[in-house]
């Protein structure tokens, strides 16, 4: 016998109940007649693919230090040739600098690529999530969890948005997890947006030596604040995480019991 409520896992609960929907409050009763915004959501642990999300960003971190470095190498053999160095000793730096950051920017793409994707599954299945424990505190329909990082303007504001209505239903009643983390990081992430476009755009025009090692320069910025805002989504991805999991396992269980195993096991 499936759950009544989550639709997921065994009933295997008095009242037709999962062990993970028999330790969760059940959802403020839906007025007759009212159907919920965004359609059937159910509970499912976000565990697994937040840390999964969480190693990925590591990836991209270790990627954009390496990413550093060729431009520290990169940013010095300009100088040189701006200041007018010559000889095979600056050309074989040259071309050494230049496969590095050609390697850390085939590095960097399939890290992103690897981290976007799944990171999108993450945030698309706490949003349903986040439906489970309030059906009607979300302004946007479950797919701009994925179209909003991509539509051009929107996607200055709308992933935030869907984050903090995430957020705000996933808190523990009587909790009051501010903001604050959610928005340095948005701010951060788009200080680093502004900081690789800059820095592509002036490596593109850069013609003369001292244009590309402004260029390099620019690079570096742009990989620093990407560090800082991967950081950041580390901490936004576990923190959300842990209230999800810590909201759909905490029930009617007294304080110092141990959580039954078979709750344990949806962790």
């Amino acid at each position: 016998m499936i759950c009544q409520r989550c639709q997921q896992f065994a009933a295997s609960m008095p009242g037709g109940l999962c062990s993970v929907c028999a330790e969760t409050p059940a959802p403020a009763p839906v007025p007759v007649g009212t159907v919920p915004p965004h359609g059937h959501a159910w509970l499912a642990s976000p565990v697994g693919l937040g840390r999964a999300v969480a190693v990925l960003l590591g990836v991209v971190v270790a990627v954009d230090l390496f990413a550093i470095w060729a431009g520290v190498k990169m940013y010095d053999v300009t100088g040189t040739l701006a200041d007018g160095g010559i000889g095979d000793t600056v050309q074989r730096d040259a071309d050494h600098a230049d496969s590095l950051v050609a390697a850390a920017g085939v590095a960097q793409l399939v890290a992103l690529v690897a981290t976007i994707a799944v990171y999108l599954v993450w945030f698309y299945r706490v949003r349903i999530n986040a439906e489970v424990f309030d059906p009607f505190g979300h302004e946007m329909g479950r797919a701009w969890t994925g179209w909003g990082w991509f539509v051009p303007v929107v996607n200055l504001w709308f992933p935030r948005r869907i984050m903090l209505n995430t957020w705000d239903a996933s808190r523990l009643a009587g909790s009051r997890t501010a903001h604050g983390l959610v928005n340095v990081w948005w701010a951060m992430w788009i200080i680093a947006l502004a900081a690789d476009r800059t820095a592509s755009t002036a490596h593109r025009t850069a013609h003369t030596a001292l244009e590309l090692q402004q260029a390099a320069g620019q690079k570096i910025f742009s990989d620093v604040t990407d560090i800082v805002a991967a950081v950041l989504a580390i901490l936004v991805v576990l923190r959300l995480t842990r209230m999800q999991n810590e909201k759909a396992l905490r029930g009617p269980v007294p304080p110092g019991e141990p959580v039954p195993a078979v709750v344990r096991d949806h962790r």
